[in-house]
């Protein structure tokens, strides 16, 4: 279970703060066992800095504080407050990933079957979708909902989202996409061949959490062998 510690203190010196944290992260590369930290101050009252620390476990933060530079910056940390900082530990018991929940529902929709819905409540009004396959972006809604189309169109197909990961407004998911060829693509008529494609898409979200932003790279050049419009590779000769 995840554990996160709060740490929160009153300074005029917040820039020597933040200098003695890079000395602290450059010190303990390799040692430390903290996963994340946010540093941030009070709007209403600029000299109340609150860091927020996470951890594995209770017992990896306990491994991190008994670190010899953990306790040294410490002291130096208290000679730059204005007073002693108060610490609270949480043991967290719910941990609600938006970006990533919005993301795995938006490969789920891409494959409903059916008329593709909306997706108004996944997608920015005007949303951004780059892909190496087209010359340009695909701006605004309805143009990437027209792309969809396509694809759909032209396969039955489902994603495995393989890995997901969600920071500081992106998410970005390495996928398997597993289709049939149903369709006219390209200009190639349906095969019905079983085909099946790896990618990444990172996906970039604006304040109201919808997907503002896609950035799609994937193995076309391997679905169009398997389709038959392009001739294997010969294997290098050694």
């Amino acid at each position: 279970m995840t554990f996160v510690q709060l740490i929160e203190c009153r300074t005029s010196r917040l820039d020597e703060m933040n200098r003695l944290m890079d000395e602290w992260v450059e010190k303990t590369r390799g040692k430390r066992t903290a996963t994340h930290a946010v540093v941030g101050t009070d709007r209403s009252d600029a000299s109340h800095v609150v860091e927020i620390v996470e951890f594995p476990s209770y017992e990896e933060a306990m491994r991190n504080s008994n670190l010899p530079e953990t306790d040294e910056v410490f002291r130096d940390m208290v000679a730059l407050c204005d007073e002693m900082p108060t610490f609270t530990d949480l043991e967290v018991v719910r941990d609600a990933q938006l970006a990533e929940d919005t993301t795995r529902r938006f490969f789920e929709v891409l494959a409903t079957p059916g008329d593709l819905p909306p997706l108004n409540d996944l997608l920015d009004e005007d949303v951004h979708s780059v892909d190496p396959v087209n010359p340009g972006p695909t701006i605004g809604l309805d143009a990437v909902r027209a792309e969809f189309r396509m694809w759909r169109g032209a396969f039955d197909f489902v994603f495995t989202v393989e890995d997901l990961v969600a920071q500081s407004g992106r998410a970005c998911a390495r996928w398997t996409w597993n289709a049939t060829h149903t369709g006219d693509f390209l200009g190639i008529a349906p095969t019905g061949e079983r085909v099946t494609m790896t990618g990444m898409t990172m996906c970039g979200f604006g304040p109201d959490g919808k997907i503002t932003e896609l950035w799609w790279q994937h193995d076309q050049l391997g679905l169009m062998r398997q389709l038959g419009a392009l001739e294997p590779l010969e294997p290098l000769e050694r």
